[in-house]
């Protein structure tokens, strides 16, 4: 598996980097599968520099905050209105209700949704699916909205990413193993930070640990922060490798 960073700042999009967005992409059947994992607020212009909007394979959604899901509705328009006309449904799979709110910030009645574009599905409450050559599961995560931590397994290796969340052993069971650790670090040790809503790098680090990971890779880093000292309160947490997720930087898995 090659994991490519499209976004990774934290709850907005930053003067460098669109908000969410992770694309995951594995050898299948003679030809490259690419997984997107999260679409937020401007990561569909950024990932046409990784490939062209007619080669995603599927997207994920670990939940239905604008800053990881939004430019789906910009999807829709490409997808529908392509000049070579619509492109093949895709398949899209998130949380339930994913469909009629995304109608409804395009504007659609909610009966129409996204339907004729998008093949939507909920994420499985027990086991998981399989999406080309990954084998995804879940586990509900602490957030204020229905959310999810993904695991995507393909040959052997595993990437784990926490999408957003506070502190959570269902995430750590998730992680465990995992070769690369994509673990959001929104929060800074100092601040009046609220529960159960992001975490601090010093506990991506420590869920990193307990989870026994390979790697760790923080993310969702909101612009307001100093990403170096996000990172230097993760370090003494994990003592394995630990760095920040760079927009357009890429990774084997």
């Amino acid at each position: 598996m090659r994991l490519t960073i499209v976004g990774s700042s934290g709850s907005f999009p930053g003067p460098h980097s669109p908000a969410s967005c992770y694309l995951l992409q594995a050898p299948y059947e003679g030809r490259t599968y690419s997984l997107v994992l999260d679409l937020g607020n401007g990561a569909l212009g950024a990932l046409q520099r990784h490939l062209g909007l007619g080669e995603v394979d599927a997207v994920a959604l670990s939940h239905l905050h604008v800053d990881h899901c939004v430019d789906l509705a910009s999807y829709y328009v490409v997808r529908t209105y392509h000049p070579g006309g619509p492109l093949p449904r895709l398949p899209v799979v998130g949380p339930a209700g994913a469909a009629q709110w995304l109608a409804r910030v395009y504007g659609l009645p909610e009966s129409q949704a996204m339907n004729s574009v998008f093949d939507f599905s909920a994420w499985p409450v027990n086991g998981g699916l399989r999406l080309g050559p990954f084998a995804v599961r879940v586990a509900r995560v602490a957030h204020p909205v229905e959310a999810y931590a993904v695991r995507v397994d393909s040959a052997g290796r595993s990437l784990a990413y926490s999408g957003d969340t506070g502190p959570s052993a269902a995430l750590v069971d998730l992680a465990r193993g995992a070769d690369v650790f994509l673990c959001e670090a929104s929060f800074l040790e100092a601040g009046d930070n609220p529960a159960d809503l992001h975490l601090t790098g010093r506990e991506a680090g420590e869920h990193a640990a307990a989870a026994g990971v390979g790697r760790l890779l923080l993310t969702h880093v909101p612009p307001w922060h100093d990403e170096q000292q996000v990172l230097a309160e993760a370090r003494p947490a994990f003592r394995g490798p630990v760095e920040l997720a760079r927009p357009d930087a890429s990774y084997p898995v």
